[in-house]
């Protein structure tokens, strides 16, 4: 199927980045064991940074969240700087395994990730189909702007560095979780907001349900994303669904 944004009265394009503008494959396998592979050597370099003392104190409440829930959670223990450390390893990678959206973890993921970019290591990938359709909706005056629960660095750096070039120009917004979780009405609210749009005037693209439900609510255009790889989605049938960003036009 094609979509006319223009058609449809909008002025916004909204997008999720993975299974959505970025193989999930590229997340899973190259970013999350990064961030793995170098937890404890940036841990060792930063402790006792501004960077770090606001993780502790998000993953601190976090861990008390999880204890009260009656979740296994590592210990927690932050009376002398060895087990602060202990204490930090333990449960990031507790967050890890189980693909956690935790603020702390995705603050924590993207520094580290920004060092793998910055030293060449890292480099982002989007489908071939996403600079074109990017550039053809900016010519045609429309606002794109991203939402996805890594950080806004981590974004930012994913699309200063891909094998086109550097696509944030083209980019207007970018939104993490600080505006909210991705299942919930009122983040997208908010990013309306921030866009200074009428909810009905953005269209959000995402490869997850229960997100395009969220956004649904709120008012927002939706459509899911079919890219390879992507997991089958309960409910996918109640979207109208792309397989690529060519299929939608300004």
């Amino acid at each position: 199927m094609r979509i006319s944004l223009s058609a449809r009265g909008l002025g916004a394009v909204l997008l999720d980045i993975e299974g959505t503008t970025t193989p999930i494959a590229f997340v899973h396998e190259t970013l999350f064991p990064y961030a793995r592979a170098h937890l404890d050597e940036f841990l060792a370099a930063e402790i006792g940074s501004p960077l770090i003392t606001d993780v502790t104190r998000k993953l601190a409440a976090e861990h008390r969240e999880d204890t009260a829930r009656g979740e296994p959670v590592p210990p927690w223990r932050e009376e002398t700087a060895d087990a602060l450390m202990q204490s930090l390893r333990g449960y990031l990678r507790w967050l890890m395994d189980r693909d956690r959206k935790s603020p702390g973890l995705k603050l924590l993921q993207g520094e580290i990730w920004e060092r793998g970019y910055q030293g060449g290591q890292l480099r982002g990938e989007i489908y071939e189909d996403v600079p074109p359709a990017l550039r053809r909706w900016r010519e045609a005056g429309l606002d794109i702007a991203i939402y996805s629960s890594g950080s806004e660095l981590a974004q930012r750096r994913l699309f200063a560095s891909t094998p086109h070039g550097d696509l944030t120009p083209l980019i207007r917004g970018f939104f993490d979780t600080a505006v909210g979780a991705k299942g919930d009405p009122d983040s997208y609210r908010r990013i309306a907001s921030a866009l200074a749009r009428e909810p009905r005037e953005i269209i959000f693209i995402s490869d997850v349900v229960t997100e395009l439900a969220a956004a649904r609510e709120a008012g927002l255009a939706v459509v899911l994303s079919l890219r390879p790889g992507n997991p089958v989605q309960p409910g996918a049938q109640d979207y109208e669904a792309v397989t690529g960003f060519g299929q939608i036009e300004p």
